[in-house]
Order: C-alpha cells, then sequence, then structure tokens
C-alpha cells in the first residue's frame, strides 16, 4: 500500500489538529485531506487508506463539521422541545412513546435528534445548529412558545397550536367528554377531578377558580372542558373543591391527590383523571382503604399505557397512540408539510368504570 509518510508521533490528545496542519504534518495538499473524507472518488483507494489510517493515528477525525454545516446552512439536527425538564420527561411513559417514534422516523433519514427542556429560558443556546424544532406539548416557559411562533426554521407543533400551521393533535376536549360520559351514571353522582397541569404553579393543590381554567389552551384545560360538558349534561355541579391540580404524572403527587380526594365528605364515587398514571395510583389508593371498584368508586384515565391493561382492575381509558403522533411529527418535519393532522383516539374499556 503507498503508505503516506509522516514523521511518527504518537497520539495527542491535547492536539487540536485542523485540516490545515493535518495537511502539512502528512506532507500532503489540504485538497487531497479533504478529498479522503469527503471525496473518495477523488483518489485512489490505497491512497485514501493510507490518508485516513495516518490521520486516525494522530487523532484526526475529518473537516469540521460544524463549519460545514454553517456553510450548506443544514445540521441533520432536530431540537425536540419537551415540555418539562428531561429528567421528569424520559420516565414519563407517554412521552417516552412518543420520542420513540419520533426517534424511529429521525434515525432512518440520518437526522440526530436533541432533546430540549421546557423549562429553560430560550432557544437561543441551539437555534444557530439545529434544522428546526419538534415540540411536544405546551413548554412550561411561555416565553419558549413566544420564540417558536417567530423563529426563522421550521416548527411542528404537537398537542397544542401556535399558527405555523405544521401541528399533529388529538380531539382531547371530545375524548376527555366520551370518557366522563361513560362513568357517569346519574345526576346524584359525587364526582371529583384528578387534574395534571391544570395551573402553571409546579405545586400540588385544589383549583378554586375553573373560570381562569376555561381559557386556557393547554392540554389539561382542553381535558377540562370535556368533563365539564359531559357533567352539565348529566347535572352534576361540580363542587369547589373537588378539582385537583397535579404537577406532574406521577404516582407520588397522585396519591397525595387521591388521598385527598377519598377522605372528602361526601366521598367521590367517580374520579376522572387525566392520566393513566394518575388513575393507576388512584386504584391503588382506594384498594388499600377496601373501596371497592367499579361498585363504590369508578375510575377512569386517560393515554392508554401498556400498564393500564395489566392492573386489578383494569383501566377504563382514552388510547391515543403516542408512537404513532411521534413518527408523523418527524414526517411533518422532513416533509415541510403546512398540515394540521388529528390522528384518531378509541374509548378503551377496562373494569375501572
Amino acid at each position: 500500500m503507498n503508505r503516506v509518510h509522516y514523521h511518527e508521533k504518537s497520539y495527542d490528545p491535547k492536539k487540536h489538529w485542523t485540516l490545515k496542519s493535518i495537511a502539512k504534518e502528512l506532507g500532503v495538499s489540504n485538497a487531497t485531506v479533504s478529498n479522503a473524507f469527503n471525496r473518495p472518488d477523488q483518489l485512489s483507494k490505497s491512497r485514501r487508506e493510507s490518508i485516513l489510517l495516518a490521520c486516525k493515528e494522530l487523532g484526526y477525525f475529518g473537516p469540521n463539521k460544524a463549519a460545514q454545516s454553517l456553510r450548506r446552512g443544514k445540521f441533520n439536527i432536530v431540537a425536540l422541545v419537551l415540555p418539562d425538564s428531561i429528567e421528569y420527561m424520559v420516565s414519563d411513559p407517554v412521552a417516552s412513546s412518543f420520542m420513540r417514534g419520533v426517534a424511529s422516523i429521525l434515525e432512518k433519514n440520518n437526522i440526530n435528534l436533541l432533546l430540549f427542556s421546557g423549562n429553560s429560558q430560550n432557544l437561543n443556546s441551539v437555534l444557530d445548529f439545529v434544522d428546526g424544532f419538534i415540540c411536544y406539548g405546551r413548554p412550561r416557559n411561555q416565553s419558549l412558545v413566544d420564540q417558536l411562533k417567530i423563529v426563522p426554521k421550521h416548527v411542528v407543533t404537537v398537542d397544542f397550536d401556535i399558527d405555523r400551521n405544521a401541528s399533529v393533535n388529538i380531539d382531547n376536549e371530545q375524548a376527555s367528554y366520551e370518557v366522563a360520559k361513560h362513568v357517569l351514571k346519574s345526576s346524584a353522582d359525587q364526582v371529583a377531578i384528578l387534574g395534571l397541569r391544570l395551573l402553571d404553579e409546579n405545586v400540588l393543590c385544589r383549583v378554586y377558580e375553573h373560570h381562569e381554567c376555561e381559557a386556557g389552551q393547554s392540554i389539561a384545560h382542553q381535558r377540562l372542558r370535556g368533563y365539564q360538558k359531559a357533567l352539565s349534561e348529566v347535572n352534576i355541579t361540580l363542587g369547589d373543591d373537588r378539582t385537583w391540580n397535579i404537577p406532574e404524572s406521577s404516582e407520588r403527587y397522585a396519591s397525595i391527590a387521591a388521598k385527598e380526594a377519598l377522605n372528602c365528605i361526601p366521598r367521590p364515587n367517580v374520579l376522572l383523571c387525566m392520566s393513566d398514571l394518575i388513575a393507576l395510583a388512584a386504584i391503588r389508593e382506594a384498594v388499600k382503604i377496601g373501596i371497592k371498584i367499579p361498585q363504590e368508586l369508578r375510575i377512569v384515565g386517560f393515554d392508554g399505557i401498556d400498564e393500564a391493561q395489566r392492573s386489578m382492575p383494569t383501566l377504563t381509558t382514552i388510547h391515543q397512540n403516542s408512537e404513532e403522533k411521534g413518527s408523523l411529527a418527524a414526517n411533518l418535519f422532513i416533509s415541510k408539510e403546512e398540515q394540521k393532522a388529528l390522528i384518531n383516539y378509541q374509548l378503551q374499556l377496562g373494569h375501572s368504570g
């Protein structure tokens, strides 16, 4: 093999090679090194292999990709803006399923995925080296929403809209109406709502000022409106102290809210829960104190996670295909389609209500 000759040196991790310096070290032109990495047809096979081997031994792995991307204006990186912290979102089964759907499409198209926290102050730290944004749910920080509305890059939103004409949603209001209408039996029902992120505050508390929630456009507010419509049709008046704000979909917070709800007088015989994780925690708390489900307490959830069908009793819920939602969002991003997509959901009947 026609090996490139250079003064033998051991690999130095502190040495920062550039295209120019590595070419000088190897005694070849800048173009020859560049061709070895980017245009293999310009060199013989042995010549190219010799240069690549020498570069590898010295710790040089090719021309600066960031500089190349800046020149092309394309980075093959998509930022996935999450509604909450990355630590919380990767542990949530619904969000994990959505991210799996996004990643499956992007990987097939050699596009990298960057996770971005919804608690961040702004998008500035990533704006200059991503091709655009997929935003999964409304971020906790409203300034991120304001920036996404005007950012000069492609944006696809999921579970909310910002008038960028590329979004993926389900009809949360109609879905929550249907599951509530299924579980409500008469005007005598005593109902409590275990809501998820009804308030911007990161606190577990009762929600008293319903009129403030009605104006919101988040998933939680859409689901609340669906519940309220069903309650109204059955002539049920919800007590002012019968709605809870749970700041995250976790057993820790949901268990506390469920205990409070089940200790109310009169005790609820229907729990409308805005996520399956909340509903499953409520089932466990009810079973602990000997409440019979569904004879004495009917519970419904929302999401359709796998655990909902493994619980005892199985959970009545709205099933949404979060992985499909992620795949569709990624495809919309790649195709640059200006489409508002609405995906289907199913009322999944279990034995909890």
